[in-house]
């Protein structure tokens, strides 16, 4: 073997070991970001299998819609972070508009297993007219796990 085949060799040889360096952690980090992904996926599944509430009443009282669910699920949530759809018309249960208990605590947003939580949201902060027995509450929670209630007046 002349000097020629050698030294294309080692160049061939040192190429490839360039080459692997490079490539090896583009490989790693993809294979580590689609791990993570899976297990991100698998950890919301899980959160959304072990989340379970119901919206128990919702009433209209002419000036006052209050909406009462009971987390009867093993994860606890955060009140804040749920959603409420009224008629069609978003409230943001963490906004100004709406006033939150659980249990009859305004001071915790912690929602619990066995908790109820009760929302409160005053006519004038809806642009949208609740009428009784015709509209329907529907209740979000982070996870994206809903239950719907219709409402019912009160008569005062």
């Amino acid at each position: 073997m002349g000097v020629s085949v050698s030294a294309s060799t080692a160049i061939i040889v040192a190429g490839l070991f360039f080459a692997f360096t490079a490539f090896y952690p583009v490989a790693a980090n993809g294979f580590d970001r689609v791990t993570d992904a899976q297990q991100g996926i698998q950890e919301r599944s899980l959160e959304r299998q072990n989340t379970d509430f119901a919206v128990t009443n919702a009433t209209y009282d002419d000036t006052t819609l209050t909406v009462t669910a009971t987390n009867d699920g093993s994860v606890g949530l955060v009140a804040s972070d749920a959603t409420l759809v009224v008629g069609n018309e978003y409230v943001d249960v963490g906004g100004p508009n709406a006033n939150t208990t659980v249990d009859g605590d305004a001071d915790t947003e912690l929602w619990l297993g066995g908790e109820t939580l009760t929302v409160t949201v005053e006519e004038a902060d809806l642009s949208t007219d609740v009428v009784a027995n015709e509209t329907r509450v529907v209740l979000v929670v982070e996870s994206g796990v809903r239950d719907t209630a219709s409402v019912t007046g009160v008569s005062a």
